[in-house]
């Protein structure tokens, strides 16, 4: 028996058939990819989470924070005393001897008294967990695997030139010269996608820091505030009020979509331990602590090589949410009211509640 090859219609056939099935499949497994990826970042936020619990264990129910106090002299690794002025210089220092001590990295004193104008809390949290997560650093279970930029970032911490503005003058998007100074460039690799909310470290009221209008990458203070020190007695609604909160969500969509934008659903860590993705819009809308009967919302503003606006762009303000909880640790964020809301907010015609 003679077998026939095939004709040039039926390969074409074939040929198209394959292609359908590859274009039917290929969106399900980058589904399955990114679910994969965001059951991941899930138990990153957990191991965080039993972590903290650990540090509170350790230090009579605190809240993991920087805890070294200005005023106080201390060794900032490679024999270097140094004093902050305040709670926040004094947190950069620690900040910094952490960093020393686990990558046995040592600058000289002028470099360190520039450090001493960051305020570490946003992106740094995590290092004064340092004893209860793994021994590797960067730490791998601090950032996401959506988190393109910082896995590079983690992949070569010696290399600076893939870091936000390492190659450019600043932008019209963000105006802080900061970004620009080694100092700031050289740590990003040992960042966190997970943020933790300002209340896990910061006052409830004034005196407290609190939003600036300009960006949400920086904080402001007025006077000297106490930081550090909360402890999870103080938090009223746990299982309702995020303690750690992915800045963008990008299972929903792949650039990310900022916490702000009210369709974002980013992975949250609650103060009870639990890891829920939920809608920002269906969290309560958050103040601003040193004015807290306006009704307060705030711009997006992209740092270089992180995500574009998900819609609108500068001019556009938007609620804060679980990152500003009205009323802090004693506040809540999902599945209730707004603790102690003013009239002035509660009437105005844009609150949502």
């Amino acid at each position: 028996m003679v077998r026939r090859a095939f004709t040039l219609i039926e390969l074409l056939v074939v040929i198209a058939i394959i292609a359908l099935l590859i274009g039917i499949l290929l969106p399900a497994l980058g589904k399955a990819r990114a679910s994969a990826r965001n059951v991941l970042s899930q138990s990153n936020m957990r191991s965080l989470g039993q972590s903290s619990y650990g540090y509170a264990d350790a230090f009579d129910d605190k809240i993991f924070a920087y805890n070294w106090k200005g005023g106080v002299q201390y060794d900032i690794y490679c024999g270097q005393p140094q004093t902050g002025g305040d709670d926040q210089e004094a947190a950069a220092l620690q900040n910094q001897h952490i960093l020393r001590r686990l990558t046995n990295r040592c600058d000289g004193p002028d470099q360190i008294r520039r450090w001493l104008t960051r305020l570490p809390h946003r992106r740094y949290s995590h290092l004064v967990l340092f004893d209860y997560l793994t021994s590797a650093q960067p730490e791998p279970i601090a950032a996401s695997p959506f988190d393109r930029n910082l896995l590079n970032w983690q992949a070569d911490p010696f290399d600076l030139s893939t870091v936000p503005y390492a190659s450019r003058p600043l932008d019209n998007h963000d105006t802080d010269p900061n970004w620009l100074k080694l100092n700031s460039r050289q740590r990003w690799a040992y960042a966190s996608t997970y943020q933790v909310v300002p209340a896990a470290w910061n006052q409830d009221r004034t005196p407290s820091y609190s939003p600036v209008a300009q960006t949400p990458h920086l904080f402001t203070a007025v006077g000297n505030v106490p930081l550090g020190g909360r402890k999870y007695s103080e938090v009223s609604f746990p299982s309702a009020k995020v303690h750690m909160f992915e800045e963008f969500d990008r299972f929903s969509d792949a650039e990310g979509i900022a916490w702000m934008y009210p369709e974002a659903k980013c992975n949250l860590l609650f103060f009870d331990g639990s890891v829920r993705a939920e809608q920002s819009s269906d969290c309560n809308v958050g103040w601003r602590p040193q004015n807290p009967g306006q009704l307060w919302r705030q711009a997006y503003i992209p740092l270089d090589t992180f995500p574009l606006w998900y819609k609108g762009d500068h001019t556009d303000r938007w609620f804060q949410y679980f990152r500003w909880t009205r009323e802090g640790l004693r506040g809540v964020d999902f599945g209730g009211s707004e603790i102690n809301l003013p009239a002035s907010v509660r009437n105005n015609p844009n609150y949502p509640g």
